[in-house]
């Protein structure tokens, strides 16, 4: 298998740079048009519902995430974030919850009548709840928004990433090519 050439990779290599800068300007344009529009939907709401109706004395004394962003690092390669909705489970907890199950089954087959035990962790309740059960459509046009920005928020720390990695792929191809030069002290 023949080595690639340097300066077709450092030009490849280029393009996929200036390709993830174009979109990282497209997801920044996007996430502040999210954010902007998640603020100008959320004053519609406080004033259709008064401004003393949507505010943190009606927060929950309790707030669970309703997302979570995890991360994976790969050895050769760039560190990735998804988002994880909060009713969503990870598989290193879906493992355990199976065996337990599966006993539990495996029990009641031979007589034993037990119910099984209530999951620890509900579901999350949805924030909007917390300010009534009639709220504006505006209310839910603003979380949308702002779940719509953790998505972009989440995509423009990968391309961020990448983008880095890419950099400093470059500088390494640039310091290569300069020792291959005939030229080069």
């Amino acid at each position: 298998m023949a080595a690639r050439d340097p300066r077709a990779e450092l030009d490849s290599l280029l393009l996929q740079l200036l390709g993830d800068l174009e979109e990282l300007e497209a997801k920044r344009a996007a996430l502040n048009a999210r954010v902007e529009e998640g603020w100008l939907s959320l004053s519609k709401a406080r004033y259709a519902m008064g401004a003393k109706s949507v505010g943190p004395l009606q927060y929950a004394s309790r707030m669970e995430p309703q997302v979570h962003v995890c991360t994976s690092e790969a050895q050769d390669g760039p560190q990735k974030f998804w988002m994880v909705r909060g009713g969503t489970q990870t598989p290193e907890e879906v493992g355990p919850r199976e065996a337990a199950f599966l006993f539990t089954v495996l029990r009641r087959r031979k007589g034993l009548t037990r119910t099984p035990e209530p999951d620890p962790s509900p579901a999350p309740q949805d924030p909007l709840n917390w300010f009534g059960i009639l709220v504006p459509h505006s209310l839910r046009q603003a979380q949308a928004s702002f779940r719509e920005g953790l998505q972009l928020a989440a995509d423009m720390a990968n391309l961020q990433i990448r983008i880095d990695w890419g950099r400093s792929q470059l500088q390494g191809l640039q310091e290569k090519l300069k020792q291959l030069e005939p030229g080069a002290p």
